[in-house]
């Protein structure tokens, strides 16, 4: 991937959010600016070079993974070295990421010399929205194995196994197949409990004519995957069949309505304009989806109050759900690349009900 073409694009934008210098210290972010994957790194950019921070432990992986930067190792204080390298570039105004930096953190960086610190919000989230081809071979390697997955799962479906034992066969199915680790904590959902839209799985046991819903995904290389389907194991109630030709027409309609430039409400709109059509409007409380990549919810995102312009190269989440307490409920997601002609979905498995 091309770390430094991805630092550029960020230098670009410092005049414009008036900082001569900015200090990178959420993950995600460090990893999409320079490839390293470990649990303690910062990133200082600015006009006259960018220069990678981390502790001792990380000194050998920084140097295999960050290997076109300069690299300061500190031993055992960050901020007394990072104000040599705020000094050193002559920096007067720093950004930061506010939703990334402690309030004790915060104390630190503005006991720091005579510059002004300045909060940004999302900046490099925003250049993360727009997938390169590298970025969505992983994204589609890590679809490959949640759909690999879904087949798994629901062929070993059984009268008696329990919630946690088809969220242990999702996981695993993942894993042996390739993937780094699970993207987030799985979902099974079996008959009433399916009306919790994250419901986590517990003890009880599978019984024919239940709804089975299931929300997971796996990481590959840092990029996730997130998928749900809802399936029947034997003839479900009438009711949660109504609910999931809903929720399936509701879908098709949030895809359809996704192109460049389309904004995140307008998508949501348009899906849960079906479910409202259907008499089931307050049975969909939550929004209809998320950006996906290096983390499993990032933007843009699809929901009622959403300004975000959705990107030609964005990959997002299409969700909706109806949820009846007592009785179950039904969604139905799928991860879709943003392209000039539409949304293309990632997933191959159906959509449409399963019987088992």
């Amino acid at each position: 991937m091309d770390y430094q073409q991805r630092r550029e694009r960020l230098v670009a934008g410092l005049p414009e959010l008036g900082v001569d210098a900015m200090l990178v210290t959420r993950l995600p972010n460090v990893r999409y600016l320079t490839g390293y994957t470990g649990s303690n790194g910062q990133l200082l950019v600015s006009a006259t070079g960018s220069v990678f921070l981390t502790d001792s432990r990380y000194e050998e992986q920084a140097r295999r993974e960050v290997a076109d930067l300069r690299r300061e190792i500190y031993y055992p204080e960050f901020f007394s070295r990072l104000e040599e390298m705020v000094g050193e570039i002559g920096a007067r105004r720093l950004g930061f990421e506010g939703a990334g930096v402690s309030y004790r953190t915060y104390e630190k960086l503005a006991a720091l010399g005579p510059v002004e610190l300045v909060p940004v919000a999302e900046v490099v989230e925003r250049l993360r929205w727009i997938k390169d081809a590298e970025e969505l071979s992983l994204i589609e390697r890590a679809q490959e194995l949640t759909d690999h997955a879904y087949d798994h799962a629901t062929a070993k479906l059984a009268e008696g196994m329990t919630e946690k034992e088809v969220a242990l066969e999702l996981e695993h199915a993942m894993r042996q197949s390739g993937a780094d680790g699970i993207a987030f904590d799985s979902i099974v959902a079996f008959g009433e409990n399916a009306a919790e839209p994250h419901h986590r799985p517990k003890e009880r046991p599978l019984a024919t004519g239940d709804v089975v819903k299931l929300d997971f995904g796996c990481s590959v290389d840092g990029y996730h995957s997130d998928m749900t389907r809802t399936v029947a194991f034997g003839e479900p109630n009438p009711k949660l069949r109504e609910i999931h030709e809903v929720v399936f027409r509701a879908q098709r309609a949030g895809v359809d309505a996704l192109r460049p430039g389309v904004t995140g409400r307008a998508a949501d709109e348009a899906a849960r304009q079906v479910i409202a059509d259907a008499g089931y409007g307050d049975r969909f409380g939550h929004s209809l989806g998320h950006g996906v990549g290096l983390e499993v919810h990032e933007g843009p995102g699809l929901r009622r109050e959403s300004t975000d312009v959705v990107p030609e190269g964005a990959v997002v989440t299409v969700e909706p759900g109806v949820y009846l307490p007592g009785i179950g409920g039904v969604r139905i997601e799928d991860m879709v690349v943003v392209e000039a002609g539409g949304a293309r979905p990632l997933p191959r498995s159906p959509r449409e009900l399963v019987v088992l």
